[in-house]
């Protein structure tokens, strides 16, 4: 699959098969999405993989209130995958000053590169993939027990997919592009 034909052909997946995905294969994705480009190459993303039924459903059930939809989302996914960023590091010099006036939020540039990588090697794969962004992030850090010093970014339910989704309309090039 060319680079193109992976970033058209990828879709949010919602909606999954109940069939697990094996432990060798998210090892290789995440392997493939290490080479995700980060900030100073500090490499601060981190992939928590949750595919405990019971743990998934607590997250589910208690870290989703805020859009109970993604919680369906998660009881159907094999797989929980959670990012979460090393803090302190992205955007920051060695003397632990800003670089950038971005300050600390580079770091969710770097999770966010790093979870498209990871979409797409999954995608590579057969596998399906959503990045959820709304869920109660303290709930959720705790439940999956992310350590100290580090931040949860995202949770992206994987698996192989149940639905095959068309692609949404998309602004034209003009509405997107500005060349000066």
């Amino acid at each position: 699959m060319t680079a193109k034909e992976m970033i058209l052909g990828r879709r949010s997946i919602r909606k999954y098969t109940d069939q697990p995905v094996d432990e060798a294969l998210l090892r290789e994705i995440v392997e493939e999405a290490s080479y995700a480009p980060s900030w100073k190459h500090t490499q601060i993303t981190r992939y928590t993989a949750i595919t405990d039924a019971a743990l998934k459903e607590r997250i589910a059930s208690e870290a989703t209130t805020i859009w109970p939809g993604n919680g369906d989302i998660i009881r159907q996914a094999p797989v929980l995958m959670a990012i979460s960023v090393i803090t302190k590091r992205s955007g920051y010099e060695r003397d632990g000053s800003f670089s950038t006036a971005f300050e600390d939020r580079w770091e969710f540039f770097d999770a966010g590169i790093a979870s498209q990588t990871y979409c797409l090697a999954a995608h590579e794969h057969g596998l399906g993939t959503v990045i959820l962004g709304l869920f109660d992030i303290d709930t959720a850090t705790a439940l999956i027990g992310v350590p100290e010093g580090q931040k949860l970014v995202a949770l992206i339910p994987t698996g192989y997919a149940a639905e095959e989704p068309t692609a949404p309309k998309r602004k034209s090039t003009d509405d997107l592009l500005t060349i000066k």
